[in-house]
């Protein structure tokens, strides 16, 4: 099996943070759209270093610098925490022996933090981390390269990830598709298939 982490295995939310430290609510939904967008957060997932991307954000809205710095500084109350019926299911598949991977979209600078935290991410054989490859889903390119470091062929491996359109490219790539919407549903599929 194949578990994206982030939406899958972890909350993630920059609103999490920003709503602590911007008050109007019009301000806040502005902000989370126009300046610190989910744009911006994919080019770290692409390899963009926060040095980079912070100053160059800084520069275009000069006024909201701390802000924009303070994701970087603050990035960990991104993640409220774990999604725990699904990590659950995760160590349960692990006790069972399933060959377990991840792919995921996230950045290389803060990949080890998690690593560091989250002590069910060693349930993984291997974890392909976009920023570390410069390969961001749901570009094919990344997928392909998971295949091979897998060992995988076609038709082998359950991918599980919260958005369509990954799961779109994984199956073009060979990966049977979960949508996860849900630790419930994910569960009844797994059972269903004889991995529970």
């Amino acid at each position: 099996m194949i578990f994206d982490i982030g939406r899958v295995l972890i909350h993630w939310d920059p609103r999490h943070l920003y709503e602590k430290l911007i008050d109007d609510p019009e301000e806040l939904d502005w902000f989370l759209k126009e300046v610190v967008n989910l744009e911006w957060h994919h080019e770290h997932d692409r390899g963009l270093p926060f040095a980079a991307s912070l100053a160059g954000k800084a520069m275009e809205y000069p006024a909201y610098r701390d802000l924009i710095y303070a994701y970087r500084e603050r990035w960990r109350e991104t993640i409220p925490g774990e999604i725990k019926g699904a990590v659950e299911i995760l160590q349960k598949l692990h006790s069972r022996g399933v060959p377990l991977f991840a792919l995921t979209n996230y950045s290389a600078e803060t990949f080890p933090e998690l690593e560091a935290e989250f002590g069910w991410l060693k349930c993984f054989r291997e974890i392909v981390v976009s920023g570390r490859e410069g390969l961001v889903k749901p570009e094919m390119p990344i997928f392909h390269l998971a295949k091979a470091r897998f060992g995988l062929k076609s038709g082998e491996a359950l991918f599980v990830d919260d958005r369509l359109d990954n799961i779109k490219s994984g199956a073009a790539a060979g990966f049977i598709g979960h949508h996860f919407t849900g630790a419930e549903k994910l569960e009844k599929d797994l059972k269903a298939r004889g991995l529970l």
